[in-house]
């Protein structure tokens, strides 16, 4: 026994020629696909040994046979065993968040992430399991809260939406207001932002505004040498026939400036001698329209003559601010066809 062990370290070519000898035909341990288990450590096989094929944790078979058997040629039997990975079912998004994945089967991740404003309860990723089961449920993104808006001296809030409590939600609004003659002196809107902490809050301060200059052509309904407290108005008129343009009376604003002023229009006259015209639903001949004038912005139509078609047509012009543009297509007729054949001038024959 001692003298083989000597001749096999000496030699141990011819040691494991002499064992092998005679097994060509053994097989060797299998060569299996990807996620594909061999049962067992052993490294050669004799013919005629099966193995048992199975699928590595958190994958499932998809075809067979399950079992391989050494031939007499030292070759394994051929399997169509294909191993898939679990799949775990399409995740659904947190409310006021979103989730990003790139596929559902085993060992992949979803990242989940909040929009802004809002916080995270629970796990912000998510593993598919062997089970086909996600290792975290979906998260709930939560809105971050504010206390209740404070509030300036002399002043109030309107809120955007009902509150409940002592709380508010992250995206309500708010807009401050004060009570005359305090005015809201910086940005008059709120918000509860994403911090959890209200914008900036203004103060209600005195604001005036100075007297206000005339306007041309017109009257104020006061005159008092003063400063007006914010929120009080003048007033305007306008005289004669001017016409008033913008709003009767003006505010004094936060800003301590007034509202925009109006003005004072001119009226307009119809600058034709011989004609009939069309003003307020009533046919007149000018020499009727006493006096000759029409308001700003109102509409007065001449006539004018379609001679292919032998027929006559009203065209509007409207007074703005002193002038009034008569059409071009209208044509002043003479004194004899005006004093003896008016029958036939455009406003009298047929109208197309």
């Amino acid at each position: 026994m001692e003298r083989m062990l000597m001749w096999a370290l000496l030699f141990p070519f011819v040691f494991f020629t002499t064992l092998t000898s005679g097994q060509e035909n053994v097989c060797f341990r299998p060569k299996v696909a990807d996620n594909i288990v061999v049962l067992g450590l052993q490294r050669y096989f004799n013919p005629g040994a099966e193995l048992v094929l199975s699928c590595e944790q958190g994958y499932t078979p998809l075809s067979g046979p399950l079992k391989i058997v050494c031939a007499e040629s030292g070759q394994w039997t051929k399997t169509k065993l294909i191993c898939l990975p679990k799949r775990c079912p399409y995740p659904d998004p947190p409310t006021n968040g979103e989730l990003y994945y790139e596929d559902t089967v085993y060992q992949s991740m979803i990242n989940y992430t909040c929009d802004e404003g809002h916080f995270m309860i629970g796990d912000n990723t998510s593993v598919c399991l062997a089970n086909g089961t996600w290792s975290s449920p979906t998260p709930e993104c939560k809105p971050v809260n504010c206390g209740l808006a404070p509030i300036p001296e002399f002043g109030m809030i309107i809120y955007s939406k009902r509150i409940r409590g002592n709380t508010t939600d992250y995206g309500v609004t708010g807009t401050y207001r004060c009570l005359p003659p305090y005015a809201v002196i910086g940005d008059a809107r709120a918000e509860c932002t994403a911090s959890g902490k209200w914008t900036k809050t203004p103060k209600c301060g005195v604001v005036t505004c100075p007297l206000p200059e005339n306007i041309a052509r017109g009257y104020m309904s006061s005159n008092d040498q003063r400063d007006y407290d914010y929120m009080e108005t003048i007033k305007y008129g306008c005289h004669g026939d001017y016409t008033l343009e913008g709003s009767f009376q003006i505010v004094c604003q936060q800003d301590g400036h007034w509202s925009e002023k109006p003005s004072c229009k001119a009226p307009c006259s119809v600058d034709i001698q011989r004609a009939r015209i069309l003003y307020k639903g009533q046919k007149l001949w000018i020499k009727d329209l006493q006096p000759n004038r029409v308001l700003h912005k109102e509409i007065v139509s001449v006539y004018c003559m379609d001679k292919v078609r032998e027929c006559g047509y009203a065209v509007p012009t409207q007074c703005i601010d002193g002038n009034l543009k008569i059409p071009e297509c209208f044509e002043q007729p003479g004194h004899i066809d005006y004093n003896l054949h008016s029958r036939s001038l455009p406003s009298e024959i047929k109208q197309c």
